[in-house]
């Protein structure tokens, strides 16, 4: 038997042409494009690469751009679902259960060709911000609002969560939030929904799956956590003591650290930014500054076994955007999944190309 390697790090267990990733040196490409110049399109633009394999040409990107559109609304039998949700819990969980039943209504859920696959995506990339405003208005005992056709997919998003149209900087934040979330290579959701795809169970479920997996605090939820640990610090002045305190205790700070990267996470740098711009628009610093000062008592404090400071990843500064967006951090993990669904499908795609059912073996002790 092989040497077995904890957690499976390390481990290369496919070939892909989806997403490269070089820990090392801090790249990230989607389809062989660098993330930076990726980080400045539409997200539209971005998830018909990521399903399709190339760039949209303009005709490509407005026909799927219409489509997306066209497939925003949800209808008033899956709004009575969401009524009737527990809303006490994480708003993953809602979510969950309104994809399932978005396949019992889908006329080609049983149907497994790639052309019927793509519809079923395009139905998927277009409900889900629908689907999570719509449960944050339920949970407030409003009305959901419909979506507006001539706003973006971020933009349209904001709207739908708040009843008015957010600002240019909030519309490009959001915006590249979903971009920066799409894909990222074998992450622990996307490596457990190419299993599930091994299988020939059909795309919901292996979307389903993934947001199972994406729920974990080591996760995706490790977004909700970062904007907790932010109002715990609430002020930049308070960032030592509270990380000291923890450290003390051997406890996780929220936002630091990443299984692939040795170096910052290129995600991390474009967040950084977008955050201080936003901040500075709202005219209150705040939560960027205790961000901020967070991260330099960490690389004052903390290094790793090689003696290598601990970045922060992806969810640090994406969720002080969502501080400044006023996103609800029972939202944040379910916001993420907005972005990252163009990514699951495009795994669900190359594993059904080209299957075989995943499965390894243990180490019996």
């Amino acid at each position: 038997m092989q040497e077995t390697k904890k957690g499976l790090e390390g481990i290369v267990a496919l070939d892909t042409s989806i997403s490269f990733i070089d820990g090392m040196q801090g790249i990230l490409k989607y389809r062989g494009i660098d993330i930076e110049h990726l980080a400045e399109m539409s997200y539209e633009t971005i998830s018909y690469l990521l399903i399709n394999g190339i760039l949209p040409g303009e005709q490509e990107l407005a026909a799927y751009s219409n489509r997306l559109k066209s497939e925003r609304r949800i209808n008033g039998e899956m709004i009575d679902i969401m009524r009737v949700c527990n809303y006490g819990t994480e708003a993953l969980d809602s979510l969950r259960t309104a994809i399932s039943c978005t396949a019992h209504m889908d006329h080609e859920n049983d149907n497994n060709s790639l052309d019927a696959n793509k519809n079923k995506a395009v139905r998927l990339i277009a409900k889900l911000p629908t689907m999570i405003a719509a449960l944050y208005r339920c949970k407030s005992g409003d009305f959901p609002f419909q979506p507006d056709e001539t706003l973006s997919h971020g933009a349209n998003f904001l709207y739908m969560l708040r009843g008015e149209a957010p600002s240019a900087i909030e519309a490009e934040a959001i915006e590249k939030d979903f971009i920066l979330s799409a894909e990222h290579e074998l992450n622990p959701s996307t490596f457990a929904l190419r299993i599930a795809a091994s299988t020939l169970a059909d795309v919901y479920s292996a979307i389903i799956t993934g947001l199972c997996t994406l729920k974990g605090p080591l996760h995706g939820g490790a977004r909700r956590g970062v904007m907790e640990m932010l109002d715990e610090v609430a002020v930049p002045e308070n960032a030592n003591n509270y990380v000291l305190y923890k450290l003390s205790r051997k406890e996780k700070i929220m936002g630091f650290g990443h299984r692939v990267y040795r170096t910052y996470d290129p995600r991390s740098r474009i967040f950084k930014d977008m955050a201080k711009r936003v901040a500075k628009e709202n005219g209150d610093p705040t939560w960027y500054e205790v961000a901020e000062s967070l991260e330099h008592v960490m690389y004052r404090e903390f290094l790793d076994v090689r003696g290598r400071p601990i970045y922060p990843n992806v969810d640090f500064y994406s969720a002080v955007i969502y501080k400044y967006l006023r996103i609800p951090p029972e939202l944040a993990t379910s916001v993420f999944a907005i972005g990252r669904v163009s990514g699951w499908t495009a795994h669900c795609f190359e594993q059904y190309a080209d299957n075989r059912v995943i499965r390894p073996r243990a180490h019996y002790i």
